[in-house]
């Protein structure tokens, strides 16, 4: 099913103002010594942009070979992350303690760029938005991928939301690997961790709304 052009535009100008928010996340965690994912946050700004770009074709940039380069690169750090993880080595407090959910967006995001070309052409060329409709069994294919993601992304979401519900520092986990000192020894807190948790319920949301609109 395709969705309407003005939701297409909402959730681009929400990508852009969560691209905007991590970027300088990035930029106050060097100024103030304050430990954020630097991975996640640098994932999330590549993301906003591009999933912009896909929502509404006026802001599309850069060719979808390029984004391709950077999210095989994006799922290589994040999958190789996760078998750290896996081996309970130590986490620094740089870097993302659950990177399992970024290598799904990592490899969400390569899935839309194999199947938008299939999509667009079945739409007259139009932003995602307006994919969906008229979309043949071979074109569609790729359905139950589609659907298994963005299930995992909406459950992520729910996830994150729950986690602040109950008080916790959502993503930020709070355990002694990660509970590094910021400044010289001295404790430094996790910077803004409830605006990083729905920073990444944004994402998981509007990129389970994109993978929707294309079954």
């Amino acid at each position: 099913m395709g969705g309407p052009t003005w939701l297409g535009y909402i959730f681009a100008a929400i990508m852009l103002a969560v691209a905007g928010y991590c970027a300088a996340r990035l930029v106050a965690a060097r100024l103030w010594r304050r430990p954020t994912d630097l991975d996640a946050d640098g994932a999330h700004v590549v993301m906003g942009v591009t999933m912009a770009g896909m929502l509404v074709v006026g802001l599309r940039f850069l060719s979808a070979g390029v984004w391709e380069g950077v999210f095989a690169v994006g799922a290589v750090w994040f999958g190789w992350q996760a078998v750290r993880v896996r081996r309970t080595a130590p986490l620094s407090e740089w870097h993302c303690p659950q990177p399992v959910p970024h290598l799904v967006e990592c490899g969400a995001m390569l899935y839309m760029f194999a199947a938008i070309p299939v999509l667009r052409s079945a739409s007259g060329g139009s932003g995602i938005s307006g994919m969906g409709a008229g979309i043949s069994a071979t074109e569609s294919r790729f359905s139950l991928l589609a659907l298994a993601l963005a299930l995992f992304m909406f459950g992520w979401a729910v996830w994150v939301v729950d986690r602040l519900r109950v008080g916790t520092t959502a993503l930020a986990v709070a355990v002694p690997a990660r509970a590094g000192c910021a400044d010289g020894g001295r404790p430094g807190g996790y910077l803004a961790p409830r605006c990083a948790a729905m920073c990444k319920v944004a994402m998981g949301v509007t990129m389970g709304y994109m993978l929707v609109t294309m079954l």
